[in-house]
């Protein structure tokens, strides 16, 4: 069944704040202070879901929310979540709460095997018409606590929640069976700040890269990339090079030796060569894992779920904000800038002469990645 807003784009929309909250520490305290002050309903599109500590106190919020007669929808995904305990599913279900799986895992056929390859990647929560907060974060402790993965989330105001609303609604039907409450019309805000909805379906609609290439073939002064994954499509590679002969300001923002995938890194690693030789600065993330997916390109910026890899467009439904403003493309700069000074820059001269077994390490997993991609 296909989705029916799936050739959907949405339009640019008037008026709206938008609060960068960085790391766990910011985002989760506000996420669960919504979700305590929400009135009418609560709707979440979530990958990653699993039982612990910070997915204690969402499930706490979201059940005390149902049992005092707010509208409770979440839909997680199949994979996920598997981490999200038999306990843990009760103790939502059990209290009014509406849960929902996209794409429940199957091992019956070789089709069902490959299917098993489409999920929702997607992370925003809606509160009300009040409040989106869109970003690359987890339900899952990865994101709280000592050693925290880097991220950062937004909390976005204004006429773009009720598209927010409309995505979520046809997902949520097409998975659970279940209506979802009609949007309440977000209040207006008054300023020059636009945003507006992008989005991919799993190969069907690729909105966001289509965007994205746009916006790199124009640029007229960075383009600055934030992205936990790296495995670009030949055209973004080549839109990448050719922003930076241009003489823009072209950065990577990549993670460094602490990855929850070094195979993947290794993979991305075999593209540095080239793009180091054609004017785009790579620097990798030390200390900690960076999980943030945020590209900045002269005073447009787009936040969400959505990696730079081919993985995301061909098979993963992602959510992403585009913001137009001067102003709070500023705010985003600031957070990349200090980003930028807790990583480690890759110069060329010392990247080609790097060691034979890192090489190998790239090679290797390089056709690990072109394989699967033809492949599956």
């Amino acid at each position: 069944m296909k989705h029916k807003h799936s050739q959907e784009t949405f339009p640019w929309r008037e008026g709206h704040s938008i609060e960068f909250l960085i790391d766990g520490e910011q985002f989760f305290p506000a996420m669960l202070k919504a979700i305590e002050k929400a009135e009418n309903y609560v709707l979440m599109e979530m990958y990653l879901f699993e039982s612990g500590a910070v997915a204690n106190k969402f499930i706490k919020a979201f059940s005390n929310a149902a049992l005092r007669g707010v509208c409770v929808q979440l839909l997680v995904d199949g994979y996920g979540a598997k981490a999200l305990s038999s306990q843990d599913r009760e103790r939502l279900t059990s209290s009014g709460v509406q849960l929902a799986f996209y794409n429940p895992l199957s091992f019956k056929t070789l089709k069902g095997l490959k299917n098993n390859l489409k999920r929702t990647h997607r992370k925003y929560l809606i509160i009300d018409g009040e409040s989106v907060f869109v970003g690359g974060a987890g339900i899952t402790d990865h994101f709280y606590g000592d050693n925290a993965w880097r991220e950062t989330v937004v909390d976005i105001k204004g006429e773009v929640i009720s598209d927010w609303h409309t995505l979520f609604l046809d997902m949520f039907s097409q998975w659970s069976g279940q209506p979802v409450p009609a949007a309440i019309q977000p209040a207006s805000i008054d300023n020059d700040i636009l945003g507006r909805l992008s989005y991919t379906s799993g190969g069907e609609k690729l909105e966001i890269k289509r965007v994205l290439l746009n916006r790199m073939n124009k640029c007229q002064s960075r383009v600055w990339f934030a992205s936990a994954y790296f495995i670009p499509s030949r055209k973004v590679r080549k839109a990448l090079r050719r922003a930076a002969l241009r003489g823009n300001d072209v950065r990577l923002l990549l993670p460094g030796p602490i990855t929850d995938h070094p195979s993947v890194r290794y993979a991305s690693r075999r593209y540095y060569a080239r793009l180091l030789r054609f004017g785009v600065r790579i620097y990798e993330y030390q200390g900690r894992f960076t999980h943030t997916k945020m590209v900045l390109i002269d005073d447009w910026y787009t936040i969400g779920s959505s990696n730079v890899d081919r993985w995301n467009f061909r098979w993963n439904l992602e959510a992403n904000l585009e913001v137009r403003s001067k102003q709070s493309a500023d705010i985003a700069r600031k957070v990349l800038e200090d980003d930028f000074h807790n990583c480690e820059e890759i110069h060329y001269k010392l990247w080609v002469n790097r060691s034979k077994i890192q090489r190998f390490k790239e090679w290797l997993w390089g056709k690990v990645d072109l394989w699967m991609t033809r492949n599956l």
